[in-house]
C-alpha cells in the first residue's frame, strides 16, 4: 500500500472455531464502526464474491483431498482480496471479514494436518503484502462451542467434524496469537455479551 496511515481503510478478522460466537459479534463491531464515522464493508471467507460463493459451496460440502481443500480456499481468498479487500482498503473503507488466513491455518494446518510449509507459501503467493490489522480470536472450550453448535442448524463437513479435530484447531489458533505480536487479540466468549462487547470496545479503543 502506497497510502498514508490516515488515508487507508482497515482490515479487521474474526476468528475461531465453530461455535465460538464469532458472528454474533460482527455486527456490533460494524455498529460500533459506523457510530465512529467509518465506512465499513463485511464480508467472509471462504466467500465474499460471486466466485467465492460457488467455490464456498464446493469445499463446505464436498469430500476432496485435503492438499484441494487449501488449494480451493486460497484460489477463492485471492479472489476475494482482489476485488473486494484491496479495493476497500484502499479507498480508506474499514473491512471486517469472517475468517480470512488464519482459519487455513487452523483448520487446514492444525486440524487436517497439512504442512504448515505449504500453506506458508500459499499465504506468501496469494497475499504477501497483506496481513489483518487486527484479527479478533473468540474462544471457547470445546464443549460449549459443541453445544452451541448442535441448537442452531444443518451442519457443515467441518461442523461435523470429531472433537479431537476442533481441539487441534483451537490449540492453532491459540498458538498463532501467542506468536502474532499483539495482531490477535483473544476474546473469552464464555462472558455475557456485555462482557464481549467491553472487550471488543477495549480492542478496538487505539483506532477509534
Amino acid at each position: 500500500m502506497n497510502q498514508t496511515d490516515a488515508t487507508r481503510g482497515r482490515f479487521i478478522t474474526f476468528e475461531g472455531i465453530d461455535g465460538a460466537g464469532k458472528s454474533t459479534h460482527i455486527g456490533y463491531v460494524t455498529s460500533l464502526l459506523k457510530g465512529a464515522g467509518k465506512r465499513v464493508v463485511s464480508t467472509r471467507e471462504p466467500g465474499g464474491t460471486p466466485l467465492g460463493e460457488k467455490l464456498r459451496d464446493l469445499v463446505l460440502h464436498e469430500k476432496m483431498h485435503l492438499e484441494t481443500e487449501a488449494l480451493i480456499m486460497f484460489a477463492s481468498r485471492r479472489e476475494h482480496v482482489a476485488q473486494v479487500v484491496e479495493p476497500a482498503i484502499a479507498r480508506g473503507d474499514w473491512v471486517l471479514s469472517d475468517r480470512f488466513t488464519d482459519a487455513s491455518f487452523a483448520y487446514q494446518g492444525g486440524g487436517r494436518g497439512l504442512d504448515r510449509a505449504k500453506l506458508d507459501a500459499l499465504e506468501q503467493w496469494v497475499h504477501p503484502h497483506l496481513q489483518p490489522d487486527l484479527t479478533l480470536l473468540f474462544d471457547v472450550p470445546l464443549d460449549v462451542a459443541r453445544a452451541r453448535l448442535s441448537a442452531t442448524r444443518a451442519l457443515d463437513k467441518f461442523e461435523m467434524e470429531q472433537a479431537d479435530f476442533f481441539a487441534r484447531v483451537r490449540g492453532e489458533y491459540l498458538r498463532r496469537a501467542a506468536e502474532s505480536n499483539g495482531r490477535i487479540v483473544v476474546i473469552d466468549s464464555t462472558q455475557t455479551i456485555d462482557e464481549v462487547r467491553a472487550a471488543l470496545q477495549a480492542a478496538l479503543e487505539s483506532w477509534l
